[in-house]
């Protein structure tokens, strides 16, 4: 059975930084693309990064591009989301996302999400 847990959300202030984690059973992160998006109040889902399976490529939205990064611990099968200079737009229920097709990043198993809040 495939489970994601996502954790390391919380408040922050402007300017500051979060690493979300998202720990994965049921497969193995290395040989799947593994994405994070994000929900923000009264809004849809956005797809913030991927990283590919095997030798790993990285994508971002333009939103997030030069303060995120994504990465992977294939030894615990964990994904992060290196999230620096927060601004209180990046507030969202963030979520892990095991890619189900490369058509679309966003979409697959998901987590239950962790709570992002970007507030001074």
């Amino acid at each position: 059975e495939v489970q994601l847990v996502e954790s390391g959300g919380g408040l922050v202030q402007p300017g500051g930084s979060l690493r979300l984690s998202c720990g994965a059973s049921g497969f193995t992160v290395s040989s799947s693309y593994m994405s994070w998006v994000r929900q923000a109040p009264g809004e849809g889902l956005e797809w913030v990064s991927t990283i590919t399976s095997g030798v790993p490529n990285t994508y971002y939205a333009d939103s997030v591009k030069g303060r995120f990064s994504i990465s992977r611990d294939n030894a615990k099968n964990t994904v992060y989301l290196q999230m620096n200079i927060l601004k209180p737009e990046d507030t969202a229920v963030y979520y892990c996302v095991r890619v189900k097709s490369t058509q679309d990043f966003g979409r697959g198993d998901r987590g239950q999400g962790t709570q992002v809040t970007v507030s001074s």
